[in-house]
């Protein structure tokens, strides 16, 4: 009998959903940073064996909106809740508990298989790390509770054969050998989005939209090009740079990481414009796919 399922991974920003989920899956899937708020789509990942087929979705972290694209990035979170065969709620030793108790809320009245990742225990001890069982029990009953580390790949293996115990008889839902459902623009907007989130500081990299205008795939080549949006003209100065230093850095940096996922040499051209206050757009928001339904 072959098994296959829906995994969607939620929880609150920079808890560590992303590294997981590249764990589960043995691929660098979702975009992986220091910085709150790395992922802003649901992405998938899927994991095949003879047997089995486990549909992963790592998710944004659940904030309160501030503006219309963090109300898409929470309307993604939500809508994980409603299509999941098994959930993972993800937390780590470092957050309050009570964080986003609305949240937790729709988690806890859920009646699928709730699994509770308590990660980064690599951070605390194991008289702490029992406080924070015994604290997390009453506020989610329901769910399995268990502690791993994603960063150091401790408990992981665990975790893969208990969701495999847990999914439900299914043929598969993709062909064996796909590995996600996103096109490789997606991953390319995104390892240069990555670059701009490590390079910059402050505020300008959550201005920035990164939008693929043209990939174009040879035997031993891939050219392409990329618009990188932000919201004001001196954020366009902070990312080109004085001489244009900025922008090669970032584009050289991303290039490599392109040339390494893709295994194939890239020729990447990146242009900087300005599309005023995007992020409280819907028009704009819904062209670059922040639209959950």
């Amino acid at each position: 009998m072959h098994k296959a399922g829906f995994v969607n991974i939620v929880g609150n920003p920079n808890v560590g959903k992303s590294t997981l989920m590249n764990r589960l899956v043995g691929e660098r899937i979702s975009v992986v940073t220091f910085k709150a708020q790395t992922t802003r789509h649901r992405i998938t990942g899927i994991l095949s064996d003879e047997n089995t087929q486990i549909v992963f979705s790592d998710t944004p972290g659940v904030v309160k909106p501030a503006y219309k694209l963090q109300e898409s990035m929470l309307a993604f979170s939500e809508s994980a809740l409603a299509d999941a065969d098994i959930l993972l709620y993800v937390t780590d030793v470092v957050e309050s508990a009570e964080k986003n108790v609305e949240f937790l809320d729709k988690v806890r009245r859920m009646t699928i298989p709730v699994i509770l990742i308590i990660n980064k225990i690599d951070l605390t001890s194991q008289e702490g790390l029992a406080k924070m069982v015994e604290r997390w029990h009453l506020l989610l009953p329901a769910a399995e509770i268990l502690p791993l580390s994603a960063a150091n790949n401790f408990g992981v293996d665990m975790l893969l054969r208990r969701i495999k115990e847990l999914l439900p008889d299914s043929p598969p839902y993709f062909d064996k050998d796909q590995l996600t459902d996103r096109p490789a623009r997606f991953f390319v907007s995104e390892i240069i989005r990555e670059k701009i989130l490590l390079y910059y500081d402050k505020e300008v990299p959550y201005s920035v939209e990164v939008s693929v205008t043209r990939f174009k795939e040879e035997p031993k080549l891939i050219n392409i090009e990329a618009t990188i949006y932000v919201e004001r003209d001196s954020q366009k100065g902070i990312i080109i740079g004085h001489d244009g230093v900025a922008l090669k850095k970032v584009s050289t940096e991303a290039r490599k990481a392109l040339e390494k996922f893709f295994a194939k040499k890239i020729y990447l051209r990146t242009f900087v414009k300005v599309k005023k206050d995007w992020r409280s757009s819907q028009q704009e928001l819904d062209r670059f796919g922040y639209n959950p339904v």
